[in-house]
């Protein structure tokens, strides 16, 4: 099983999606419990809500995977993403809902998770940075889109509901300024969804790890609340009218990034 989907970019954008992925090796599937092979944390369909990305000529790389194998937006030394608060592991062990992902016993240890590392994590960052070199040897710099989606309550994680449309930035150090105002301005324009920046999702490690604008790289992280293109209770169904309302306001995002020469 190919670790990822990938296409090559035309212009100076990429777009990630890490965690849409659905794979799960069998020895690992084997050991999970009934509630999580139905791998109810991952991302759905969030992948579709970038198709624009073709006919413009974003590159694309979108992990195949269940972050359930390994989760490819954490630190790969086991580091918190935000420090002070409840966090997910590199391999998680619990669900959003904070229950038990593997059945009694068979939760991985650190070697696993250091041999998952090795196996899924390292060639998944490797061909991700190849894809931003590529770019910024062919453009001059690089933007890259972290794309995720996530329920619009986890009690774990926040209180209340999450907005519609999250943009972080690490803060404003991910991107420079005129990049990060261009995307803001699409996002705060609309009145159809709520959007916040720099809120309760600031950006993960790919946005903070390669979001380095004095290396000409600038990330950005947009985390989507599920409700907006899909039901969000089972089957967990992709709803097109809605759908095409969030997609076409991340294409305006993404055109309007273009625009801007950081």
């Amino acid at each position: 099983m190919e670790l990822w989907r990938r296409r090559e970019a035309r212009i100076p954008l990429l777009i990630d999606v890490p965690h849409a992925g659905t794979y799960v090796p069998p020895a690992i599937a084997a050991r999970l419990t009934p509630e999580a092979l139905a791998l109810p944390d991952t991302d759905w369909h969030v992948d579709k809500l970038f198709d624009f990305g073709l006919e413009m000529g974003a590159g694309l790389l979108a992990a195949t995977h269940s972050r359930y194998v390994v989760d490819l937006n954490r630190d790969p030394s086991g580091q918190a993403l935000y420090p002070g608060a409840d966090n997910t592991e590199l391999a998680p062990t619990t669900n959003f809902e904070r229950e038990p992902i593997y059945k009694p016993g068979l939760a991985p240890n650190a070697d696993e998770t250091g041999q998952r590392v090795q196996d899924f994590w390292k060639p998944y960052h490797a061909r991700l940075q190849a894809d931003i070199d590529a770019v910024v040897a062919q453009f001059g710099y690089c933007i890259l889109i972290d794309g995720h989606s996530i329920p619009r309550q986890v009690p774990r994680f926040f209180d209340g509901n999450l907005p519609d449309l999250n943009l972080g930035t690490d803060k404003g150090k991910s991107a420079t300024p005129s990049l990060i105002d261009a995307a803001w301005r699409v996002l705060d324009g609309q009145a159809r969804f709520s959007r916040v920046i720099d809120g309760r999702f600031t950006g993960g490690y790919i946005t903070r790890h390669y979001g380095q604008p004095a290396r000409r790289v600038h990330a950005l992280q947009i985390e989507i609340v599920q409700g907006t293109y899909m039901t969000e209770t089972e089957p967990l169904n992709f709803q097109t009218g809605q759908a095409k309302a969030i997609s076409d306001i991340l294409k305006q995002t993404a055109e309007a990034l273009m625009k801007v020469r950081p």
